[in-house]
Protein backbone atom coordinates (compact mmCIF):
# COMPACT_ATOMS: atom_id res chain seq x y z
CA UNK A 1 0.00 0.00 0.00
CA UNK A 2 2.99 2.33 0.44
CA UNK A 3 2.97 5.05 -2.18
CA UNK A 4 -0.49 4.15 -3.47
CA UNK A 5 -2.35 7.40 -4.25
CA UNK A 6 -5.68 7.71 -2.45
CA UNK A 7 -8.92 7.47 -4.37
CA UNK A 8 -10.70 10.81 -4.03
CA UNK A 9 -14.44 11.01 -3.55
CA UNK A 10 -15.01 14.00 -5.78
CA UNK A 11 -18.30 15.36 -4.44
CA UNK A 12 -17.68 17.39 -1.27
CA UNK A 13 -19.92 16.40 1.61
CA UNK A 14 -21.79 18.73 3.92
CA UNK A 15 -20.82 16.48 6.82
CA UNK A 16 -18.38 13.64 7.41
CA UNK A 17 -18.89 11.74 10.64
CA UNK A 18 -15.96 9.89 12.16
CA UNK A 19 -17.00 6.92 14.28
CA UNK A 20 -20.37 5.16 14.36
CA UNK A 21 -21.41 4.63 17.94
CA UNK A 22 -24.87 5.54 19.28
CA UNK A 23 -24.19 9.29 19.09
CA UNK A 24 -23.06 9.56 15.48
CA UNK A 25 -25.67 6.94 14.59
CA UNK A 26 -28.24 9.31 16.09
CA UNK A 27 -26.78 12.15 14.02
CA UNK A 28 -26.91 10.02 10.85
CA UNK A 29 -30.53 9.01 11.52
CA UNK A 30 -31.64 12.61 12.03
CA UNK A 31 -29.56 13.83 9.08
CA UNK A 32 -31.42 11.31 6.93
CA UNK A 33 -34.62 13.28 7.53
CA UNK A 34 -33.45 16.89 7.12
CA UNK A 35 -35.86 18.64 4.69
CA UNK A 36 -34.09 19.26 1.40
CA UNK A 37 -31.42 16.76 2.40
CA UNK A 38 -27.78 17.16 3.32
CA UNK A 39 -24.85 15.23 1.90
CA UNK A 40 -23.55 13.22 4.86
CA UNK A 41 -21.17 10.28 5.10
CA UNK A 42 -20.11 8.41 8.25
CA UNK A 43 -17.05 6.18 8.61
CA UNK A 44 -16.30 3.46 11.19
CA UNK A 45 -13.26 1.22 11.49
CA UNK A 46 -15.19 -1.79 12.82
CA UNK A 47 -16.92 -4.10 10.32
CA UNK A 48 -20.38 -3.58 11.83
CA UNK A 49 -22.18 -1.80 14.66
CA UNK A 50 -21.73 -3.25 18.14
CA UNK A 51 -22.47 -1.50 21.43
CA UNK A 52 -20.43 -2.73 24.42
CA UNK A 53 -20.70 -6.39 23.36
CA UNK A 54 -18.68 -7.56 26.37
CA UNK A 55 -21.32 -6.22 28.76
CA UNK A 56 -24.52 -7.49 27.14
CA UNK A 57 -25.11 -9.64 30.21
CA UNK A 58 -28.42 -11.47 30.19
CA UNK A 59 -31.06 -9.38 31.93
CA UNK A 60 -28.93 -6.21 32.15
CA UNK A 61 -30.98 -3.12 31.27
CA UNK A 62 -30.29 0.39 30.08
CA UNK A 63 -30.20 3.04 32.78
CA UNK A 64 -32.34 5.36 30.64
CA UNK A 65 -35.91 4.83 29.38
CA UNK A 66 -36.55 3.50 25.87
CA UNK A 67 -37.60 7.01 24.80
CA UNK A 68 -33.88 7.86 24.96
CA UNK A 69 -33.40 6.13 21.63
CA UNK A 70 -31.55 7.63 18.68
CA UNK A 71 -34.21 10.09 17.54
CA UNK A 72 -37.44 10.21 19.56
CA UNK A 73 -36.68 13.20 21.80
CA UNK A 74 -36.00 15.30 18.69
CA UNK A 75 -38.27 13.66 16.10
CA UNK A 76 -40.84 11.21 17.51
CA UNK A 77 -42.32 10.78 14.00
CA UNK A 78 -39.01 9.47 12.61
CA UNK A 79 -38.93 5.99 11.02
CA UNK A 80 -35.84 5.31 13.16
CA UNK A 81 -37.56 5.27 16.57
CA UNK A 82 -37.34 2.30 18.91
CA UNK A 83 -41.10 1.84 18.62
CA UNK A 84 -40.87 1.61 14.84
CA UNK A 85 -38.09 -0.96 15.26
CA UNK A 86 -40.47 -3.02 17.41
CA UNK A 87 -43.17 -2.66 14.78
CA UNK A 88 -40.78 -3.82 12.05
CA UNK A 89 -39.85 -6.81 14.21
CA UNK A 90 -43.55 -7.58 14.84
CA UNK A 91 -42.99 -7.12 18.57
CA UNK A 92 -44.99 -3.99 19.32
CA UNK A 93 -47.86 -5.72 21.15
CA UNK A 94 -45.59 -7.95 23.27
CA UNK A 95 -43.63 -4.84 24.30
CA UNK A 96 -46.89 -3.06 25.12
CA UNK A 97 -47.97 -5.84 27.46
CA UNK A 98 -44.51 -6.21 28.98
CA UNK A 99 -44.86 -2.64 30.34
CA UNK A 100 -41.11 -2.06 30.34
CA UNK A 101 -39.80 1.48 30.46
CA UNK A 102 -36.18 0.32 30.70
CA UNK A 103 -35.22 -2.13 27.97
CA UNK A 104 -32.47 -4.73 27.99
CA UNK A 105 -29.05 -3.73 26.72
CA UNK A 106 -29.04 -6.52 24.17
CA UNK A 107 -32.32 -5.18 22.79
CA UNK A 108 -30.90 -1.66 22.49
CA UNK A 109 -27.85 -3.09 20.70
CA UNK A 110 -30.11 -4.93 18.24
CA UNK A 111 -32.19 -1.79 17.67
CA UNK A 112 -29.08 0.26 16.84
CA UNK A 113 -27.87 -2.45 14.50
CA UNK A 114 -31.30 -2.47 12.79
CA UNK A 115 -30.91 1.26 12.14
CA UNK A 116 -27.27 0.97 11.04
CA UNK A 117 -28.12 -1.76 8.53
CA UNK A 118 -30.61 0.52 6.80
CA UNK A 119 -28.92 3.93 6.63
CA UNK A 120 -27.10 4.35 3.30
CA UNK A 121 -24.79 7.07 4.68
CA UNK A 122 -22.85 4.63 6.90
CA UNK A 123 -19.60 3.03 5.79
CA UNK A 124 -18.07 0.40 8.06
CA UNK A 125 -14.60 -1.03 7.57
CA UNK A 126 -13.09 2.43 7.02
CA UNK A 127 -10.21 3.55 9.22
CA UNK A 128 -9.70 7.31 9.46
CA UNK A 129 -6.01 8.19 9.15
CA UNK A 130 -5.94 11.98 9.15
CA UNK A 131 -8.08 15.11 9.05
CA UNK A 132 -6.73 18.35 7.58
CA UNK A 133 -8.08 21.79 6.70
CA UNK A 134 -7.50 22.78 3.09
CA UNK A 135 -7.61 26.60 3.05
CA UNK A 136 -7.50 26.78 -0.75
CA UNK A 137 -10.70 24.77 -1.11
CA UNK A 138 -12.24 25.81 2.24
CA UNK A 139 -12.87 22.12 2.94
CA UNK A 140 -11.71 19.47 5.35
CA UNK A 141 -9.72 16.60 3.85
CA UNK A 142 -10.38 13.21 5.44
CA UNK A 143 -7.91 10.44 4.61
CA UNK A 144 -9.05 6.88 5.23
CA UNK A 145 -8.04 3.28 4.66
CA UNK A 146 -10.69 0.87 3.45
CA UNK A 147 -10.31 -2.46 5.26
CA UNK A 148 -11.07 -5.98 4.09
CA UNK A 149 -13.05 -8.55 6.07
CA UNK A 150 -9.96 -9.49 8.10
CA UNK A 151 -9.11 -5.90 8.97
CA UNK A 152 -6.27 -5.62 6.46
CA UNK A 153 -5.69 -2.53 4.32
CA UNK A 154 -7.49 -2.81 0.99
CA UNK A 155 -7.49 0.69 -0.49
CA UNK A 156 -6.72 4.29 0.40
CA UNK A 157 -9.26 7.04 0.01
CA UNK A 158 -9.88 10.73 0.60
CA UNK A 159 -13.11 12.57 1.18
CA UNK A 160 -13.81 16.29 1.36
CA UNK A 161 -16.31 17.90 3.67
CA UNK A 162 -17.50 21.30 4.82
CA UNK A 163 -17.97 20.02 8.37
CA UNK A 164 -16.80 17.14 10.58
CA UNK A 165 -18.57 15.30 13.42
CA UNK A 166 -16.33 13.40 15.83
CA UNK A 167 -18.08 10.49 17.51
CA UNK A 168 -15.20 8.14 18.23
CA UNK A 169 -16.39 7.46 21.77
CA UNK A 170 -14.41 6.34 24.78
CA UNK A 171 -11.99 3.52 25.49
CA UNK A 172 -11.57 1.23 28.52
CA UNK A 173 -9.46 2.71 31.29
CA UNK A 174 -6.95 0.50 33.10
CA UNK A 175 -5.12 1.99 36.13
CA UNK A 176 -1.35 2.22 35.79
CA UNK A 177 -0.52 -0.38 38.51
CA UNK A 178 -2.53 -3.01 36.62
CA UNK A 179 -1.50 -2.31 33.02
CA UNK A 180 1.46 -4.77 32.99
CA UNK A 181 -0.80 -7.53 34.32
CA UNK A 182 -3.60 -6.82 31.84
CA UNK A 183 -1.15 -7.00 28.94
CA UNK A 184 0.21 -10.44 29.92
CA UNK A 185 -1.94 -13.50 29.09
CA UNK A 186 -0.98 -15.95 31.88
CA UNK A 187 -3.50 -14.77 34.51
CA UNK A 188 -6.87 -13.30 33.45
CA UNK A 189 -6.76 -9.59 34.29
CA UNK A 190 -9.40 -8.14 32.00
CA UNK A 191 -11.44 -4.97 31.68
CA UNK A 192 -15.18 -5.36 32.14
CA UNK A 193 -15.58 -4.30 28.49
CA UNK A 194 -14.30 -7.79 27.61
CA UNK A 195 -16.23 -9.62 30.32
CA UNK A 196 -18.46 -11.92 28.27
CA UNK A 197 -15.59 -13.04 26.05
CA UNK A 198 -13.73 -14.16 29.18
CA UNK A 199 -16.63 -15.30 31.37
CA UNK A 200 -15.92 -19.03 31.24
CA UNK A 201 -12.25 -18.44 31.90
CA UNK A 202 -13.14 -16.34 34.93
CA UNK A 203 -15.59 -18.91 36.28
CA UNK A 204 -12.85 -21.55 36.07
CA UNK A 205 -10.64 -19.49 38.39
CA UNK A 206 -10.56 -20.48 42.06
CA UNK A 207 -10.81 -16.90 43.35
CA UNK A 208 -12.05 -13.79 41.50
CA UNK A 209 -11.58 -10.11 42.35
CA UNK A 210 -13.67 -7.31 40.88
CA UNK A 211 -12.39 -3.73 41.11
CA UNK A 212 -14.79 -0.84 40.60
CA UNK A 213 -18.00 0.35 42.25
CA UNK A 214 -20.10 1.46 39.27
CA UNK A 215 -22.86 -0.25 37.35
CA UNK A 216 -20.51 -2.48 35.34
CA UNK A 217 -18.78 -3.75 38.47
CA UNK A 218 -22.14 -4.46 40.10
CA UNK A 219 -23.46 -6.36 37.08
CA UNK A 220 -20.30 -8.46 36.77
CA UNK A 221 -20.34 -9.24 40.50
CA UNK A 222 -24.00 -10.29 40.37
CA UNK A 223 -23.52 -12.44 37.29
CA UNK A 224 -20.48 -14.23 38.75
CA UNK A 225 -22.17 -14.62 42.13
CA UNK A 226 -25.20 -16.31 40.58
CA UNK A 227 -22.93 -18.71 38.67
CA UNK A 228 -20.70 -19.74 41.60
CA UNK A 229 -21.55 -22.65 43.95
CA UNK A 230 -23.11 -21.77 47.28
CA UNK A 231 -20.61 -21.60 50.11
CA UNK A 232 -17.66 -21.54 47.69
CA UNK A 233 -18.24 -18.27 45.87
CA UNK A 234 -14.71 -16.94 46.50
CA UNK A 235 -15.36 -13.45 45.16
CA UNK A 236 -13.91 -10.15 46.36
CA UNK A 237 -15.48 -6.88 45.23
CA UNK A 238 -13.29 -3.84 45.91
CA UNK A 239 -14.09 -0.19 45.29
CA UNK A 240 -12.28 3.09 45.80
CA UNK A 241 -15.53 4.96 46.49
CA UNK A 242 -16.69 5.20 50.11
CA UNK A 243 -19.76 3.04 49.48
CA UNK A 244 -21.50 0.85 46.94
CA UNK A 245 -23.82 3.77 46.38
CA UNK A 246 -27.03 3.98 44.39
CA UNK A 247 -27.20 6.23 41.37
CA UNK A 248 -29.05 9.50 41.88
CA UNK A 249 -32.32 8.73 40.17
CA UNK A 250 -34.77 11.14 41.76
CA UNK A 251 -36.97 13.09 39.38
CA UNK A 252 -35.34 16.44 40.11
CA UNK A 253 -31.89 14.87 40.21
CA UNK A 254 -32.43 13.59 36.68
CA UNK A 255 -32.88 17.18 35.52
CA UNK A 256 -29.07 17.38 35.46
CA UNK A 257 -29.45 15.46 32.19
CA UNK A 258 -31.53 18.10 30.45
CA UNK A 259 -30.61 20.72 27.86
CA UNK A 260 -31.37 23.36 30.51
CA UNK A 261 -28.62 22.08 32.80
CA UNK A 262 -26.23 21.58 29.90
CA UNK A 263 -26.60 25.24 28.91
CA UNK A 264 -26.21 26.36 32.54
CA UNK A 265 -23.07 24.28 33.02
CA UNK A 266 -21.49 25.51 29.78
CA UNK A 267 -21.86 29.13 30.94
CA UNK A 268 -19.98 28.52 34.21
CA UNK A 269 -16.32 29.53 34.61
CA UNK A 270 -13.81 26.83 33.70
CA UNK A 271 -12.53 26.43 37.28
CA UNK A 272 -16.07 26.04 38.58
CA UNK A 273 -16.88 23.36 35.99
CA UNK A 274 -13.71 21.42 36.80
CA UNK A 275 -14.52 21.44 40.52
CA UNK A 276 -18.15 20.50 39.96
CA UNK A 277 -17.85 17.36 37.80
CA UNK A 278 -16.03 15.15 40.37
CA UNK A 279 -18.60 16.05 43.03
CA UNK A 280 -21.41 14.80 40.79
CA UNK A 281 -20.11 11.23 40.53
CA UNK A 282 -23.30 9.73 41.93
CA UNK A 283 -25.27 11.14 39.00
CA UNK A 284 -23.47 8.85 36.57
CA UNK A 285 -21.15 6.47 38.45
CA UNK A 286 -23.54 5.01 41.00
CA UNK A 287 -25.36 1.67 40.80
CA UNK A 288 -28.94 1.17 39.71
CA UNK A 289 -31.09 0.56 42.79
CA UNK A 290 -32.62 -2.59 41.26
CA UNK A 291 -29.15 -4.05 40.74
CA UNK A 292 -28.22 -3.32 44.35
CA UNK A 293 -31.45 -4.97 45.48
CA UNK A 294 -30.76 -8.04 43.30
CA UNK A 295 -27.25 -8.38 44.74
CA UNK A 296 -28.52 -8.18 48.30
CA UNK A 297 -31.32 -10.65 47.53
CA UNK A 298 -28.84 -13.16 46.09
CA UNK A 299 -26.49 -12.78 49.05
CA UNK A 300 -29.40 -13.14 51.47
CA UNK A 301 -30.71 -16.23 49.69
CA UNK A 302 -27.39 -17.91 50.28
CA UNK A 303 -27.78 -17.50 54.06
CA UNK A 304 -31.11 -19.37 54.27
CA UNK A 305 -29.50 -22.69 55.18
CA UNK A 306 -27.01 -21.24 57.64
CA UNK A 307 -23.65 -19.61 57.13
CA UNK A 308 -22.60 -16.68 55.02
CA UNK A 309 -21.57 -16.65 51.36
CA UNK A 310 -17.83 -16.53 50.71
CA UNK A 311 -18.10 -13.09 49.14
CA UNK A 312 -16.32 -9.98 50.41
CA UNK A 313 -17.53 -6.49 49.48
CA UNK A 314 -15.15 -3.73 50.59
CA UNK A 315 -15.48 -0.05 49.60
CA UNK A 316 -12.98 2.68 50.40
CA UNK A 317 -10.04 0.66 49.07
CA UNK A 318 -7.46 1.59 46.44
CA UNK A 319 -4.96 -0.68 44.71
CA UNK A 320 -1.48 0.75 45.33
CA UNK A 321 0.54 -1.80 43.36
CA UNK A 322 0.08 -5.28 41.90
CA UNK A 323 2.25 -8.13 40.74
CA UNK A 324 2.33 -11.79 39.80
CA UNK A 325 2.87 -14.62 42.23
CA UNK A 326 4.24 -17.90 40.85
CA UNK A 327 3.03 -16.92 37.34
CA UNK A 328 -0.52 -18.16 38.03
CA UNK A 329 -1.80 -15.69 40.63
CA UNK A 330 -2.00 -11.94 41.16
CA UNK A 331 -1.14 -10.14 44.39
CA UNK A 332 -2.91 -6.83 44.97
CA UNK A 333 -1.46 -4.38 47.48
CA UNK A 334 -4.41 -2.53 49.02
CA UNK A 335 -4.85 0.56 51.14
CA UNK A 336 -7.98 1.56 53.04
CA UNK A 337 -8.41 5.32 52.90
CA UNK A 338 -10.38 5.83 56.13
CA UNK A 339 -8.47 3.34 58.30
CA UNK A 340 -5.08 4.14 56.86
CA UNK A 341 -4.37 0.40 56.84
CA UNK A 342 -2.67 -1.70 54.20
CA UNK A 343 -3.15 -5.30 53.20
CA UNK A 344 -2.47 -7.83 50.44
CA UNK A 345 -4.91 -9.95 48.50
CA UNK A 346 -3.93 -12.95 46.38
CA UNK A 347 -6.37 -13.83 43.61
CA UNK A 348 -6.59 -15.98 40.48
CA UNK A 349 -8.46 -13.53 38.24
CA UNK A 350 -9.26 -9.82 38.16
CA UNK A 351 -12.08 -7.93 36.44
CA UNK A 352 -11.38 -4.21 36.11
CA UNK A 353 -14.68 -2.33 36.16
CA UNK A 354 -12.68 0.88 36.14
CA UNK A 355 -14.67 2.81 33.58
CA UNK A 356 -13.79 4.57 30.36
CA UNK A 357 -11.87 7.64 29.27
CA UNK A 358 -12.37 9.86 26.24
CA UNK A 359 -10.44 8.46 23.29
CA UNK A 360 -7.42 10.66 22.46
CA UNK A 361 -7.85 12.60 19.25
CA UNK A 362 -4.35 14.04 18.93
CA UNK A 363 -3.14 11.69 16.19
CA UNK A 364 -6.28 11.93 14.11
CA UNK A 365 -6.56 15.71 14.45
CA UNK A 366 -2.86 16.53 14.19
CA UNK A 367 -3.55 18.19 10.85
CA UNK A 368 -5.87 20.78 12.39
CA UNK A 369 -4.21 21.11 15.80
CA UNK A 370 -2.69 24.54 15.00
CA UNK A 371 -6.22 25.87 14.51
CA UNK A 372 -7.67 24.47 17.78
CA UNK A 373 -8.11 26.85 20.72
CA UNK A 374 -7.47 25.26 24.11
CA UNK A 375 -8.19 26.01 27.77
CA UNK A 376 -5.77 26.32 30.68
CA UNK A 377 -5.58 22.51 31.01
CA UNK A 378 -4.82 22.00 27.31
CA UNK A 379 -8.30 20.73 26.48
CA UNK A 380 -10.10 22.03 23.39
CA UNK A 381 -12.57 24.83 23.86
CA UNK A 382 -16.03 23.67 22.74
CA UNK A 383 -18.77 26.22 22.16
CA UNK A 384 -22.44 26.00 23.06
CA UNK A 385 -23.22 24.40 19.66
CA UNK A 386 -20.81 21.50 20.29
CA UNK A 387 -18.14 22.87 17.95
CA UNK A 388 -14.42 22.97 18.54
CA UNK A 389 -13.40 26.61 18.79
CA UNK A 390 -11.08 27.04 15.82
CA UNK A 391 -9.06 29.86 14.34
CA UNK A 392 -11.22 32.32 12.43
CA UNK A 393 -9.57 31.37 9.14
CA UNK A 394 -11.32 27.98 9.27
CA UNK A 395 -14.80 28.39 7.84
CA UNK A 396 -15.90 24.81 8.51
CA UNK A 397 -16.92 23.34 11.87
CA UNK A 398 -15.75 20.30 13.82
CA UNK A 399 -18.58 19.05 16.02
CA UNK A 400 -17.91 16.68 18.92
CA UNK A 401 -20.08 14.07 20.59
CA UNK A 402 -19.17 12.67 24.01
CA UNK A 403 -15.87 14.53 24.18
CA UNK A 404 -17.21 17.63 25.93
CA UNK A 405 -17.78 16.69 29.57
CA UNK A 406 -15.35 19.44 30.65
CA UNK A 407 -17.49 22.06 28.89
CA UNK A 408 -21.01 20.58 28.91
CA UNK A 409 -21.15 18.49 32.08
CA UNK A 410 -22.14 15.00 33.16
CA UNK A 411 -24.78 14.67 30.44
CA UNK A 412 -22.15 14.42 27.68
CA UNK A 413 -22.09 10.56 27.63
CA UNK A 414 -25.78 10.16 28.51
CA UNK A 415 -27.97 8.49 25.88
CA UNK A 416 -30.90 10.64 26.93
CA UNK A 417 -29.29 13.74 25.44
CA UNK A 418 -28.18 12.08 22.18
CA UNK A 419 -31.12 13.12 20.00
CA UNK A 420 -31.16 16.68 21.35
CA UNK A 421 -27.43 17.14 20.76
CA UNK A 422 -27.67 15.65 17.26
CA UNK A 423 -30.57 17.95 16.43
CA UNK A 424 -28.65 20.93 17.82
CA UNK A 425 -25.69 20.06 15.57
CA UNK A 426 -27.89 19.79 12.49
CA UNK A 427 -29.63 23.07 13.28
CA UNK A 428 -26.23 24.73 13.60
CA UNK A 429 -24.82 23.09 10.48
CA UNK A 430 -27.75 24.02 8.24
CA UNK A 431 -28.25 27.50 9.69
CA UNK A 432 -31.94 26.67 9.84
CA UNK A 433 -34.16 24.78 12.28
CA UNK A 434 -35.02 21.41 10.74
CA UNK A 435 -35.56 20.19 14.30
CA UNK A 436 -37.35 22.73 16.51
CA UNK A 437 -36.12 22.17 20.05
CA UNK A 438 -37.85 22.94 23.36
CA UNK A 439 -36.92 26.19 25.05
CA UNK A 440 -37.42 24.78 28.54
CA UNK A 441 -36.82 21.20 29.69
CA UNK A 442 -36.53 21.31 33.50
CA UNK A 443 -38.56 22.53 36.44
CA UNK A 444 -35.29 23.43 38.18
CA UNK A 445 -33.81 26.88 37.58
CA UNK A 446 -30.12 26.14 37.96
CA UNK A 447 -28.90 29.72 38.37
CA UNK A 448 -30.05 33.16 39.42
CA UNK A 449 -31.40 35.50 36.80
CA UNK A 450 -29.30 38.65 36.48
CA UNK A 451 -31.48 41.73 36.72
CA UNK A 452 -29.03 44.63 37.09
CA UNK A 453 -28.12 46.61 33.99
CA UNK A 454 -24.71 45.79 32.49
CA UNK A 455 -21.94 47.90 34.03
CA UNK A 456 -24.26 49.48 36.64
CA UNK A 457 -24.07 47.72 40.02
CA UNK A 458 -27.40 47.35 41.74
CA UNK A 459 -27.69 49.13 45.11
CA UNK A 460 -27.17 46.75 48.00
CA UNK A 461 -30.45 46.34 49.94
CA UNK A 462 -30.51 46.30 53.71
CA UNK A 463 -30.88 42.66 54.72
CA UNK A 464 -32.03 41.21 58.01
CA UNK A 465 -29.57 38.50 59.13
CA UNK A 466 -30.96 35.01 59.41
CA UNK A 467 -30.98 33.36 62.79
CA UNK A 468 -27.84 31.38 63.47
CA UNK A 469 -28.08 27.78 62.36
CA UNK A 470 -30.74 28.35 59.72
Amino acid sequence: MTGTPPTERAQPQDLVGIGIGPFNLSLAALADRVPGGIAATFYEQRPAFHWHPGLLIEGATLQVPFLADLVTLADPASPWTFLNYLRARDRLFPFYFAERFHIQRSEYDDYCRWVSDRLPSLHFGHQIDAVRWNPERSLFEVDFTQLDADGGAEALGRAYSRHIALGVGTEPYIPEPLKPLAEAPAVPVIHSADYLDNRQRLLAADHITIIGSGQSGAEVFLDLLRARPEGAEKIHWLARSEAFAPMEYSKLGLEHFTPDYTRYFHALPERTRDALVPRQWQLHKGIDADTIAAIHAELYRRTLHGGWPDAVLTPGVCVRTAGRVATTKVELHLEHAQQGTRSRLTTDAVVLATGYRERPLDRMLAGIDPYVRRDAAGRPHIDDQFRLVLDGSVTGSVYVQNAERHTHGVGAPDLGLAAWRSASILNSLTGKEPYPLPRRTAFTSFGLERREAPGIPAPAPELTPLARGI
